[in-house]
């Protein structure tokens, strides 16, 4: 029997803790076969679509960024708001970005900054919840659970948490972002976290010559049943069977792997970081939908300018790098790249040298996706403190993400009171982007 397992427990956002392990053959004690498995978590989603093949990698950087060090410099400020670190000009005239940004600013011409991403909660907690979900919740910085499902919660429930070709699951987690799990959309749409054990554990514990002898035992079989039922209704019976196969054999286990990389890729992305959206771009090629990638250290409430100088390097390096590599691919018009965080900072530099949360203007950019790139979308004040022009909320980016998804802006799913949910009342996909 093939056993892919992992000794990673997690937490989903229910409380309960539970293990990551699928079989070929049984799934742990219920007995159920991943074909099983595959094809319940395909009846799980809700039919709305699936079909668009397009990508999301979500770049999240954890604590907050400041708006303003990131991509809105405004050096025409008093000197007390604007950027401490200076500025990089880009290729879009009068554009720049950051001091501690060269290589990013090379490539801000295959970007859309977003200078006016705006909403309400300064928490770290409640303000995470409404960028990734949409909705605000301020419990959630006082212990309360999300009340709203995340944005790749609600693709697997719409796709389906596995693709029908590949076996690989739609939503992966490559490091843990507040409010990225399901809320009442169920364990089915909770994302797959290839971390620690998980992905070591997805190697064959049986030699491959057996289970590819297995594979094609039942591909026999199943030409047998086809020549036997002239009615055609055992046809396709064994697609989640080969799904399975599909899984440990095909190209969703060797996705995870970097060996199977050109190593002069993986040399070029460099390490930590680099490597995070290297695994992103190739999980995204193999029919992941929604890949997250962590990247903390932003909560810069004392001295910004030294703590920019330590952080930015490797943000520079591997969100250029992961830029000119998807154009290079041609893969700029399926996987769209976002980078933001639960908020920005305070406009003006406080007395430790720092800036403090500031949810009112909020850090945003994006990359590729088949969107019109080479832009600013909105305007900040003249202080960067709020918008100036052309407001856009965590729903209209959300509505930005459907749209590059194939996802409707209409869908809605049922609460956990049994209540029909819109997913996004309200929000628009930004104009100019599309």
């Amino acid at each position: 029997m093939l056993r892919i397992t992992t000794d990673r427990r997690f937490e989903d956002c229910s409380g309960t803790t539970r293990r990551d392990f699928i079989r070929v053959g049984a799934l742990g004690l219920t007995g159920m076969t991943l074909p099983a498995l595959l094809k319940n978590r395909a009846h799980a989603s809700n039919g709305n679509g699936g079909t668009k093949d397009t990508s999301v990698v979500w770049l999240w950087l954890g604590g907050g960024a400041t708006h303003v060090e990131t991509f809105d410099p405004k050096m025409t400020a008093p000197s007390e708001y604007r950027s401490v670190t200076g500025e990089c000009s880009t290729p879009i005239p009068g554009v720049s970005v950051g001091g501690t940004f060269p290589k990013i600013a090379r490539v801000a011409d295959k970007m859309a900054l977003v200078r006016s991403f705006t909403h309400r909660n300064s928490g770290h907690g409640g303000g995470t919840h409404w960028v990734m979900t949409g909705y605000d919740n301020r419990v959630v910085d006082n212990g309360g659970v999300p009340s709203y499902p995340s944005m790749g919660s609600i693709l697997a429930r719409v796709r389906g948490s596995n693709h029908s070709m590949t076996g690989m699951p739609t939503y992966v987690r490559q490091s843990r972002i507040g409010s990225d799990g399901p809320a009442f959309l169920g364990a089915g749409a909770s994302p797959f976290d290839p971390s620690g054990g998980a992905r070591n554990n997805m190697n064959l514990n049986i030699p491959r010559e057996r289970l590819e002898d297995r594979k094609t035992l039942l591909e026999s079989l199943d030409n047998l049943n086809r020549e036997v039922d002239n009615s055609g209704a055992i046809e396709g019976m064994d697609r989640f069977e080969q799904q399975a196969f599909s899984t440990v054999l095909g190209k969703a286990a060797r996705a995870f792997d970097l060996k199977a990389e050109d190593p002069k890729v993986v040399d070029r992305y460099g390490s930590g970081l680099g490597q995070q959206l290297l695994m992103a771009r190739r999980l995204c090629e193999t029919g992941c939908g929604f890949v997250t990638v962590s990247y903390g250290g932003w909560d810069m409430h004392g001295n910004i300018k030294r703590g920019l100088e330590s952080r930015s390097p490797q943000l520079d390096h591997a969100v250029s790098t992961f830029i000119e590599d998807t154009v290079r691919l041609g893969l700029d018009k399926k996987i769209l790249l976002v980078i933001t965080g639960e908020f920005g900072r305070t406009p003006k530099i406080n007395q430790g040298a720092g800036r403090d949360h500031w949810a009112p203007l909020s850090t945003l950019a994006l990359a590729g996706g088949g969107l019109k790139m080479g832009q600013v979308v909105g305007e900040s004040a003249s202080k960067v403190d709020v918008p100036h022009a052309r407001p856009v909320s965590p729903q209209d980016l959300m509505a930005t993400v459907f749209h590059v998804l194939g996802i409707p802006t209409d869908v809605q799913f049922m609460d956990f009171f049994g209540r029909p949910k819109y997913m996004i009342e309200g929000g628009k996909p930004i104009a100019e982007l599309i």
